[in-house]
């Protein structure tokens, strides 16, 4: 057939056909690379010109290997390992509407070869994912890139999903953005609101129609506590469920087969003593927010034990008793 596309162009078009076509699984010949320039771009040349090409592209730094069965690229940006990890990670991703998700996935599948979608078959259930349905997560991520570049303020709707299982506004905030932190599979808005003066953690996917103000952003240096900027190590360690509160010195005793996930949870700058005659026990020592360790300590209640402060001792030992209180409620019907 006549060439559609001009000859010059046979070397990237084979370039693209080594990307899409080939691995190391799937070698090809250099008629097959002739068959496909004709068939997939209309350009008709001559083995001796695909052999050219292919060794400008060698020449060029592209790793393509030869066999008898043929050739191929051996070396992407990406190994699939690698692509498979990144599709797991937007696929629980809870942040990422189900079709942004398929979108970025279908971009990461075309960084290999046509050969990779078929061993990634979990692709093609991603709307059966809990995935948030709120659309301006990517909006959102460059309002805030945006607003922190210029020095600016910004605003913003915060919702919440309610007993009909909609978004419902609460209210509207304004804000000086600092980072955008990913945390617990959330993306979370860290920013100081205007209103109350103090950090605040923002669900990015419960935000909706933000926009950038003409206020300048007030330094986080200005807020107490942060005078030396971002500590997000401390972030990460004493803020587990992202509250506000100041964190502070908390003990613990835990049964040692969970402290694998205490470390999970807080990270490995915590002190760990033995507890008791045996080893059945152990002492923790962490700095958190009382309000996150509330709530830490009761999804652990079978493992832990608060020992101090005595303040969130009290509060969970209250929690504990209105707990109580509910299940006889519902044993004497």
């Amino acid at each position: 057939m006549e060439s559609l596309e001009p000859k010059k162009l046979a070397l990237i078009r084979i370039l693209q056909i080594f990307q899409k076509y080939s691995d190391c699984n799937h070698h090809l010949k250099q008629e097959d690379i002739a068959r496909h320039l004709d068939e997939d771009y209309g350009i008709v040349i001559e083995r001796k010109a695909v052999s050219r090409n292919i060794s400008l592209l060698r020449e060029a730094g592209f790793e393509i290997e030869s066999t008898r069965a043929g050739s191929y690229l051996d070396e992407r940006d990406f190994t699939d390992a690698e692509l498979r990890i990144l599709i797991d990670g937007v696929l629980s991703s809870k942040h990422i509407a189900a079709k942004y998700s398929k979108d970025l996935i279908d971009k990461l599948c075309a960084l290999s070869s046509k050969y990779f979608r078929s061993h990634v078959g979990h692709i093609h259930t991603v709307g059966d994912w809990d995935k948030t349905e709120n659309k301006d997560l990517f909006y959102n991520i460059e309002i805030v890139d945006e607003a922190i570049e210029q020095k600016k303020q910004i605003r913003f709707d915060y919702n919440k999903y309610e007993a009909d299982k909609k978004f419902h506004k609460t209210l509207t905030h304004r804000a000086s953005p600092y980072q955008l932190i990913l945390h617990n599979q959330r993306y979370y808005l860290m920013a100081r609101n205007e209103y109350w003066k103090s950090i605040a953690y923002y669900r990015l996917d419960r935000i909706t129609n933000m926009s950038i103000t003409d206020k300048k952003l007030e330094p986080i240096t200005t807020v107490e506590g942060y005078e030396n900027g971002i500590n997000y190590k401390e972030i990460s360690t004493a803020l587990p469920y992202m509250y506000t509160d100041k964190p502070e010195q908390v003990e613990f005793i835990a049964e040692s087969h969970i402290v694998d996930q205490i470390i999970d949870w807080f990270g490995k700058d915590i002190r760990i003593s033995k507890y008791g005659d045996d080893d059945k026990q152990v002492k923790v020592a962490v700095k958190v927010s009382p309000m996150a360790m509330e709530h830490w300590a009761m999804q652990y209640i079978n493992y832990v034990r608060i020992v101090s402060p005595l303040s969130l001792v009290e509060k969970i030992k209250d929690d504990l008793q209105k707990a109580t209180d509910r299940y006889e409620v519902t044993l004497k019907g």
